[in-house]
């Protein structure tokens, strides 16, 4: 017996051999695949939108709710638009005034008005040539009589008058040619201008209009309500935040010595913890100027190094992942 065990002693050496090989060549083959696939550990991050009125009014609706799914075009708040109405009305019946103003200069006199100037001037010209006949009689009378029958006064009254009947024939003359040319185009340019400034004033009350209702930019969801009805809203003070929900990318930090291992385009396994899927994603930028490790990356290998920030873009169609999620990335080797 005692032979028999000696005997079995070599091959026991063997088979134990054997698997502490086997065991050897299994730690390393999976210690040199962990070696193989870099690791690094981000946050989910989103693009973010604060949407402000441009016009400062009271708030009439808020129709969005945090966490809404809100799509391009949504009108999400109302303002007040009843005085504005009012000024719309106002600026349209001004609008108008200026253009007939406008259409009238540039239409000219009417066919009438010049027949009245021209009827006028005949009028004028009459009395003209009425008051001159007066005084050549006057002037006969005086000389015949040696001045008896017709006094200094007399003659002088008659000279007056056919001075201003004269002055009015001239008066009526240019009114003629005023009425026949029609309006200069100075007052033509002028009321033009007049009228494109109505115009503008009144498109600018409709863009107002058209603001009072805050449509949402892009597909986002509701990250925040900040005014309520009743509020003023103004430029300065956000009604909404969004957090757009594509792209959706992790923000993670790589160090130098493992840069190179990293290119853009690069396929990469996004795990995020509750769900148990990884994501699919690539790399979509990699900084080209390092910087000091940021406190929110918690490897001890890393909290004191300078590092590159990178971007993974990752396809997120069921909307799991949210802003600030933490997020460990794999890039196979």
């Amino acid at each position: 017996m005692a032979e028999h065990a000696v005997k079995r002693l070599p091959r026991l050496a063997i088979v134990g051999g054997l698997v502490v090989l086997v065991a050897l060549g299994a730690w390393w083959w999976a210690h040199d695949r962990g070696d193989d696939e870099l690791v690094l550990y981000g946050n989910v991050d989103v693009r973010q939108v604060s949407l402000a009125f441009n016009t400062s009014e009271r708030v009439a609706e808020m129709r969005a709710q945090e966490g809404d799914q809100v799509r391009q075009g949504e009108v999400l708040a109302v303002l007040d638009t009843a005085t504005l109405a009012l000024r719309i009305a106002q600026a349209e019946a001004q609008l108008e005034a200026q253009d007939s103003a406008l259409r009238r200069l540039e239409a000219g006199n009417r066919p009438e008005e010049i027949a009245q100037a021209r009827a006028n001037l005949a009028a004028a010209e009459a009395g003209a040539l009425e008051a001159r006949d007066q005084l050549q009689r006057l002037r006969t009378v005086s000389s015949a009589t040696s001045g008896r029958a017709v006094s200094r006064q007399e003659l002088d009254a008659a000279t007056a008058a056919l001075e201003v009947a004269q002055a009015r024939a001239l008066e009526a003359r240019k009114q003629q040619e005023l009425a026949v040319a029609g309006p200069r185009s100075e007052d033509i340019a002028q009321a033009r201008a007049q009228r494109d400034a109505a115009s503008a004033a009144l498109a600018l009350m409709r863009q107002q209009l058209a603001d009072a209702e805050l449509k949402a930019p892009v597909d986002a969801v509701v990250r925040s309500r900040l005014l309520e009805p009743g509020d003023m809203a103004s430029p300065q003070r956000p009604a909404y935040a969004l957090a757009i929900t594509q792209p959706k990318w992790v923000r993670a930090y790589v160090a130098e010595s493992d840069l190179a291992r990293v290119r853009p385009g690069q396929v990469a396994r996004v795990a995020v913890d509750g769900v148990p899927q990884p994501f699919e994603g690539r790399v979509g930028f990699i900084a080209s100027v390092a910087e000091f490790t940021p406190k929110n990356v918690q490897t001890e290998d890393l909290r004191t190094s300078l590092v590159y920030e990178l971007r993974v873009n990752v396809d997120d169609p069921d909307d799991r992942l949210r802003l600030g999620m933490p997020a460990t990335v794999r890039f196979p080797q």
